[in-house]
């Protein structure tokens, strides 16, 4: 049985025994919150303890942003994580979070924050660093597990935790996505069946990227252990690449993976959706490091992510796919 608890004294006088794991969460919880639970579960072992904080954070929501709008579904929430094997519900009031009003004091993100959401939604990243840190404070998990959904968010998590030392581990968790790509979101109940539909364009563009780099990676990978240049003409076409055929010394000789042929990719995806009813209206298309979220140049090789955000209709989604560029011929 799932135990509701409102306050951090509560929490505190709760024994412990085993691993205490945490999953974070605005409410309104969903099979993606669920998957991070049942992760967090596994992690946490028979012995050990899994929180659920449910926390609308109004830090985190600018002007016009939909603070009001978020929903709050706190009793079907708890069905959910107890369902997905959680032991406690940490639901604190605003008042219990920030009993002096809004914090004088805050975690600022840095230039980090600034970069692609945090230029989109100036002191998001502001907001949620603070109530990450005030959450995990209040919590005192050995281990906080995050989607990799909110790729940007997570990196910055690890940040945090990292350069302030708070002595935890962050385990991101991959992204979960309904059966039509769609990846799972509480807003995602916003949308029309129209806009639903064209929605669907940011999975579909970071999986036209993800198979363009697949593509490439393999090309070269092909060429890369042809012994002659004919030989490489050879591998390319067989593998159905008439184009980098033609031209096998030029292939062999590129950058693994092509970051600008990836971006191209999607980017053609993301225009057909800007013309279809309602229209996609494409905030951002990035290619980053997720180190720190600067865009990848061409002679790029190890871990980046394709991230998207967009909005239709009045309802604004991201989504972001990971990618590593140069594995395949790494080797060669």
């Amino acid at each position: 049985m799932t135990t509701l608890l409102h306050t951090a004294e509560e929490l505190r006088a709760r024994a412990r025994a085993g691993r205490r794991t945490v999953v974070m969460t605005m409410g309104a919880l969903h099979e993606g919150h669920a998957t991070l639970i049942r992760e967090a579960r596994k992690l946490a072992g028979r012995e050990g303890e899994v929180v659920v904080t449910v926390f609308v954070n109004p830090l985190q929501f600018g002007a016009g942003e939909d603070l009001d709008r978020y929903p709050r579904t706190l009793d079907a929430d708890v069905k959910v994580a107890e369902q997905a094997g959680a032991d406690v519900v940490f639901a604190p009031s605003v008042d219990e979070v920030y009993p002096g009003g809004e914090p004088q004091v805050r975690i600022t993100a840095g230039p980090m924050g600034e970069r692609l959401e945090g230029a989109s939604r100036p002191g998001h990243f502001d907001g949620m660093l603070t109530v990450v840190a005030k959450l995990l404070h209040l919590t005192a998990p050995d281990m906080a597990l995050y989607g990799q959904k909110d790729a940007q968010q997570l990196a910055m998590i690890r940040r945090m935790v990292r350069d302030l030392n708070f002595g935890m581990e962050i385990v991101g968790v991959p992204t979960v996505r309904e059966e039509d790509g769609l990846a799972l979101s509480s807003r995602n109940r916003y949308l029309s069946p129209a806009e639903r539909r064209t929605a669907l364009a940011l999975s579909q563009a970071l999986f036209a990227g993800q198979d363009r780099h697949a593509a490439q990676e393999a090309l070269r990978a092909r060429a890369a252990l042809a012994p002659s240049t004919h030989a490489r003409a050879e591998a390319l076409s067989a593998l159905g690449e008439s184009r980098a055929a033609a031209d096998a010394h030029a292939v062999a000789t590129a950058v693994p993976g092509g970051p600008a042929a990836v971006r191209a990719a999607a980017q053609l995806v993301l225009d057909e959706a800007s013309r279809l009813e309602p229209p996609l209206e494409l905030d951002y298309l990035a290619l980053v490091d997720p180190s720190d979220f600067t865009e990848v140049s061409d002679g790029f090789t190890g871990d980046a992510v394709l991230a998207i955000a967009a909005k239709v209709g009045t309802t604004r989604l991201i989504d972001n796919i990971p990618l590593t560029f140069g594995a395949l011929g790494a080797a060669s």
